[in-house]
């Protein structure tokens, strides 16, 4: 590969298209080196050390999701945070696994405006500051989750699924212990059971509207929440 112009950013996206096509143990400086044409030690000028390349990786995903209109309704902006986030994630799963797992965290201010923008929305569904925290850490894990699951289905894992569930209806079949399980299996059978982020967003968002009684979903409202809105400076701090 030709010498090419390194910056900081040149060398975070080619890691993280270097981490999606060989995963984060395959992500190595002297690998970053030879697919950018430079030697391995001037990558050094740019990222601190393999966490900071880690990090950097994880925040160039979190830049990509788009930030929604502020003059939108919060559910409508909750919305599409949450559904652009899973895009992000699901095609970059690796990073995904490493945001979970706590190799890697953002640390750009453009990343950390996505969250920003997540818990503005919350607030202005009307909860207070620990409320939000703990209904952001709820939506973390249900995208979180969507997004492990859809892309971490190995081959043959359909028939495997198929084979599980014939396995449990002949259990639930000789039971009587297993009532909600025998009626349900046919349910599941039917169902191809892949994660459907999208209605699982519209369910926690419906979630909301009981925090904010009497007042419509399209009135912003953290711009002038009051001061006891904002979270407990002890909370730890999210990962997404």
């Amino acid at each position: 590969m030709p010498r090419q112009t390194l910056s900081r950013r040149t060398v975070l996206d080619a890691g993280l298209r270097l981490a999606d096509e060989r995963g984060l143990a395959g992500l190595t400086m002297r690998r970053l080196a030879a697919e950018l044409g430079v030697e391995a030690m001037s990558l050094y000028n740019h990222v601190a050390n393999k966490r900071d390349l880690l990090d950097g990786i994880a925040a160039r995903v979190y830049e990509s999701i788009p930030l929604p209109d502020p003059a939108l309704a919060w559910d409508e902006r909750l919305r599409l945070l949450g559904n652009s986030a899973f895009a992000a994630f699901a095609a970059h799963p690796v990073v995904a696994r490493a945001v979970v797992a706590g190799q890697a965290d953002p640390r750009s201010v453009r990343a950390l405006r996505v969250v920003d923008e997540f818990f503005g929305a919350l607030l202005d569904a009307g909860l207070d500051g620990s409320s939000a925290v703990r209904r952001y850490r709820s939506l973390v894990g249900l995208l979180f989750g969507a997004v492990l699951v859809q892309t971490a289905s190995p081959a043959g894992a359909q028939t495997h699924q198929a084979d599980l569930l014939d396995d449990w209806s002949r259990t639930a079949a000789r039971s009587e212990e297993l009532p909600h399980l025998r009626l349900i299996l046919p349910v599941m059978a039917a169902d191809e059971c892949r994660p459907d982020f999208g209605p699982e967003l519209d369910l926690f968002i419906d979630g909301l509207r009981p925090a904010r009684p009497g007042v419509p979903a399209s009135a912003p409202a953290s711009a002038s929440a009051p001061a006891s809105a904002s979270a407990p400076a002890s909370a730890s701090a999210p990962r997404l």
